[in-house]
């Protein structure tokens, strides 16, 4: 079984307050970064303007998807909102009790079932976890069985295009924002990963061709842009009873 170096790392800053070594972020473009743990760690204050505008449109039930150490679910929280956490880390759900995050999920977001949310809230490119565009077009799909009548998808994402200059390589075959990622952390590696980012134009014509209303509410100086979903009517009707017997790792 592989590590969750992850994990491991976000589990040592919580508790020394630092790291003693760089949690590496190996990429398929041909780098390594050094992720910065401190950011999934912020205070209100350090909450950068397209989360807040994000976080300011949530209503009524929300799912934190990919919630991390609990910074946008604790904010919510204090808020006066409902919100469970989603995260497939169990070393950072344990974090995120401990930091006071009351309603917690260990579980992979695909595997979820049985609920039903207002606002389905994927923050610092959480859409990513659906890896490939087929993923994306999944993640939507999966993502009308979790939303009330009244539900909204709230997510960032980013047009890495730039990449592929910047580090002057070749275009994939596959589509470009289609990226593989491994971490590694004190000299071991984690389970290598699909990440995707997608650009503007094919993200509208994926969600058209689903029965999605699109709005593009926020657009920064790096290629990242904010957006607020919501289906057609009719989608709702077909996604089926809730069975609100399913038990959850909560």
């Amino acid at each position: 079984m592989n590590r969750d170096v992850y994990g491991e790392a976000l589990y040592d800053f919580h508790e020394l307050g630092q790291l003693a070594e760089p949690l590496l972020l190996h990429s398929s473009y041909g780098d390594i970064e050094e992720m910065p743990v401190e950011v999934f760690y912020r205070q209100e204050e350090d909450i950068p303007e397209l989360e807040f505008i994000a976080l300011s449109l949530c209503d009524g039930k929300v799912l934190d998807v990919g919630a991390g150490v609990g910074v946008h679910a604790l904010y919510l929280q204090e808020k006066g909102f409902e919100v469970d956490a989603l995260e497939i880390s169990e070393i950072a759900c344990n974090i995120m009790r401990k930091r006071g995050v009351q309603h917690v999920i260990h579980a992979d977001f695909f595997k979820l079932e049985g609920l039903r949310y207002d606002t389905l809230l994927f923050l610092m490119n959480g859409i990513g976890i659906a890896g490939t565009i087929d993923g994306f077009k999944k993640l939507l799909e999966h993502a009308k069985t979790l939303m009330t009548d009244r539900g909204q998808l709230i997510f960032d994402s980013s047009d890495i295009s730039y990449l592929y200059d910047e580090y002057r390589i070749n275009r994939p075959e596959h589509y470009f924002g289609e990226i593989n990622f491994q971490y590694e952390y004190k000299g071991q590696m984690g389970q290598p990963f699909k990440w995707l980012y997608i650009d503007q134009q094919t993200l509208i014509k994926i969600a058209h061709e689903l029965g999605w209303v699109v709005q593009i509410l926020y657009e920064d100086d790096n290629d990242q842009y904010l957006v607020r979903m919501e289906t057609k009517k009719e989608d709702h009707e077909l996604a089926g009873p809730i069975d609100d017997q399913t038990e959850m790792d909560s």
